[in-house]
């Protein structure tokens, strides 16, 4: 995985020793499957990727500039490749010892689709699709090549079939194509370059080429290596000093180029040997994005989290949240909505403001639209953090909470006065919403209770059934289904390590989550996952099991800080678990090994790697683990929740209601909406009318106070848009 620091717009990354995709203009836009190479000698032919003989080194953990070197009986090849700093090409030099012949095969996958792409021979060799432009060009002419259809004609097939290269097609149009080339020596430089037109990308390579590797190479290690100088770490020991370069330059090389201050998830296709799907990971999630900022954020790269803050309050909706993810350039991709995505940005604004920034008017103005969505839709999320069910989540209620506390500061004295009371409200409710006691699996452990992973609206006072993603239309008791969110709850703050909610929810997802690896002991995200790999090894196809996720064991680990305990068995943990060059994947393999699809137990799966989250989780714990504190913890939300804190009302709404309200708690009765309210007590006596009032955010409401309250119960009915509900609602007053 390499970018260069400068005006290029190219990023490549690499995959059983060959180049797989490489992204052009943005890092949302993969152009080719892959680049990769074949050596034909007399009595046999090998194409490198499948030979799995292959080490890649690099100058230094924060130079991302790789070295391969393939290694077998007969022969040794080794390439470099730096992409030009000035253009838009990434250069190969390679170097060939033994009797074979070089050939180099090229599958352009461009325009976002391998299918319609045509491909021909003119000297040097083209790809087109649309507006999106390649050309492959060597130092030396070609000694052959040939354009064909993957599957039928391709240079793949050729030998497949004939042990050598036969074929010499000049042309082959709109379709899957592939491009072959025999190299003129054993020893040489190629150029790959990307342009709009089929000309503006060969006029580009020859250019790097006419410059030469050696120009490119220096100007690239150059510009890293003074980028490395503002690196700040805190002082541990050296393996996972060069974790946290690495980390910290795979959060820099996945910032995009055109469109600054957008990091996508992962510049990888999970699974992508077996399919040519890029699902959601070359895009923007501000989830992902503000973690990778606040991770560089440890390592003193305060203008890259300015920069994504920018960015995000250049891409907010005018509703005040974000798309589920999005293209760089803004573009919607998925169209969920996930509470925590809108409340993560005002987290990093908050962290920067701590650190003593001041935000121009736009973010300040990104902030007030970002609190006034949350204020409107929440608490439940139309989705959780793994984008798949709506409902209570403790990560994302925790998020929403911290984002409206942290807002506070912002916002003029009504609006502040009713996003504390709202944030008090949903922090008292929370347990309401995410504990369950007494289940039979909370029998079951010997454990009081515990959170659930996500709590659907509640039917009879108890959590609904769950869909699980990926299992066929499996469903699930919400009651059963655990995870790691509640761990959040205090690294934010919001509850002590040691609530016996806490230790005991801990308990239930070690006996059902922990699995030990020979990395160290991880987590799966619930228990009935169903994304990853099946159980005999199939890629995920729509359906499989889930892995666990090395990132987990960050957020483990927080918790032990938080606790107390000493974090660094999770940092060691999520290192054992890095791929080649220290890359953290997505998922880890869990059980037994399959050893014929390199699935070993603690290792990368065919997931996302590196998957920024990872990264992040890694920076963030390490940087705690110096100072004391996870960096998500702000002072105003410390300081307000410190201490146990009643809310002083109770927010009564449609997606929200309850029939029973504590002692001393004020009534408020909102909506998003004007109404008229028809209220009394104790069986309607004192009954009235009122019109509910602008309560700030796009609200409506009214407040009773506790002392008012003098009934047993207090019933209402809401006529909106001069229609009557049609029902009426009753809440029990506790004395």
């Amino acid at each position: 995985m390499t970018t260069a620091l400068g005006p290029s717009r190219l990023w490549a990354t690499l995959g059983f020793g060959i180049v797989n995709e490489v992204y052009w203009p943005a890092t949302s836009e993969p152009q080719i499957r892959d680049l990769g190479f074949i050596l034909a000698g007399a009595d046999e032919w090998i194409e490198l990727k499948r030979e799995q003989r292959y080490k890649v080194t690099r100058p230094a953990p924060h130079i991302p500039l790789p070295h391969v070197v393939h290694e077998g009986p007969r022969y040794r090849f080794t390439f470099d490749v730096v992409p030009d700093p000035r253009r838009d090409v990434l250069l190969i030099s390679y170097t060939l010892e033994g009797d074979y012949c070089v050939y180099v095969l090229l599958a352009p996958h461009l325009a976002g689709d391998g299918f319609h792409n045509t491909a021909w021979v003119d000297g040097d060799v083209f790809a087109q699709s649309g507006n999106c432009a390649l050309s492959l060009v060597g130092r030396t002419p070609f000694s052959r090549a040939s354009a064909g259809y993957v599957g039928e004609s391709d240079g793949w097939q050729d030998f497949n079939r004939h042990g050598r290269m036969t074929d010499s097609f000049d042309l082959a149009e709109d379709g899957n194509v592939a491009l072959l080339c025999e190299l003129s020596g054993p020893a040489g430089e190629l150029a790959l370059g990307f342009n709009e037109t089929p000309e503006g990308a060969r006029t580009l390579a020859a250019t790097s080429l006419a410059l030469g590797f050696t120009t490119a190479r220096d100007d690239f290690q150059a510009g890293w290596e003074e980028w490395g100088k503002t690196i700040t770490l805190p002082s541990t020991r050296p393996e996972l000093a060069d974790e946290a370069l690495v980390s910290a330059t795979v959060l820099k090389v996945h910032e995009d180029r055109t469109f600054p201050g957008a990091i996508v998830a992962s510049l990888s296709i999970p699974w992508g040997n077996t399919s040519n799907s890029r699902g959601g990971y070359h895009l923007v999630w501000t989830r992902d994005a503000v973690e990778s900022a606040l991770a560089l954020l440890t390592t003193g790269q305060r203008e890259d989290a300015i920069r994504v803050v920018s960015y995000l309050s250049a891409t907010q909706l005018a509703d005040g949240h974000w798309h589920q993810n999005f293209y760089p350039d803004g573009r919607a991709y998925w169209q969920g909505v996930q509470l925590d995505e809108t409340a993560f940005p005002i987290l990093l604004v908050a962290r920067l403001v701590e650190d003593g920034w001041t935000p121009p008017p736009a973010v300040e103005s990104m902030i007030g639209r970002a609190v006034a969505f949350i204020a409107r839709v929440g608490p439940m999320s139309p989705q959780d953090r793994w984008e798949e069910n709506s409902g209570a989540n403790p990560f994302t209620l925790g998020v929403e909470v911290a984002a409206l506390v942290a807002s506070m500061g912002f916002l003029g004295t009504r609006e502040r006065d009713y996003v504390a009371s709202l944030a008090d409200y949903w922090n008292e409710r929370l347990e309401d919403f995410c504990y369950v006691a007494d289940t039979p699996l909370s029998r079951k452990l010997g454990v009081p209770g515990y959170y659930v992973r996500i709590a659907p609206p509640l039917i009879e006072g108890r959590p609904n059934r769950v869909q699980l993603n990926n299992r066929d239309g499996e469903t699930i008791d919400a009651a059963e289904l655990v995870g790691l969110e509640f761990m959040y709850l205090p690294r934010l703050g919001l509850r002590r390590a040691d609530d016996p909610r806490i230790k005991s929810s801990l308990a239930v997802v070690d006996a059902v989550l922990r699995v030990d690896t020979p990395a160290g002991p991880l987590y799966h995200r619930y228990n009935e996952d169903g994304y990853g790999e099946h159980e005999d090894g199939r890629p995920f196809d729509g359906s499989g099991v889930g892995r666990a996720w090395p990132l987990l064991a960050g957020e483990r680990g927080h918790l032990a800080l938080v606790s107390g305990e000493d974090p660094r068995p999770y940092l060691e943990t999520i290192l054992h678990t890095a791929g080649l060059c220290g890359l953290l994947p997505e998922q880890v393999w869990d059980t037994a090994p399959i050893p014929a699809l390199f699935l070993r137990p603690g290792r990368p799966t065919g997931s996302a790697m590196p998957l920024v989250w990872a990264h992040a989780e890694f920076l963030k714990l390490l940087a705690a683990s110096a100072c004391g504190h996870p960096c998500e913890r702000l002072r105003a939300v410390e300081e307000r929740y410190r201490n146990a804190r009643a809310a002083q009302a109770w927010h009564w709404r449609p997606g929200v209601p309850f029939d029973r309200l504590p002692p001393n708690r004020d009534l408020i009765i909102e909506d998003s909406e004007p109404f008229t309210l028809h209220f009394g007590v104790d069986g309607w006596s004192q009954s009235a009318d009122r019109d509910a009032e602008a309560l700030g955010f796009g609200m409506y409401g009214l407040r009773f106070p506790s002392a008012s309250l003098t009934g047993k119960t207090f019933e209402f009915t809401r006529r909106i848009a001069g229609q009557w509900e049609g029902h009426d609602h009753k809440i029990a007053m506790r004395q």
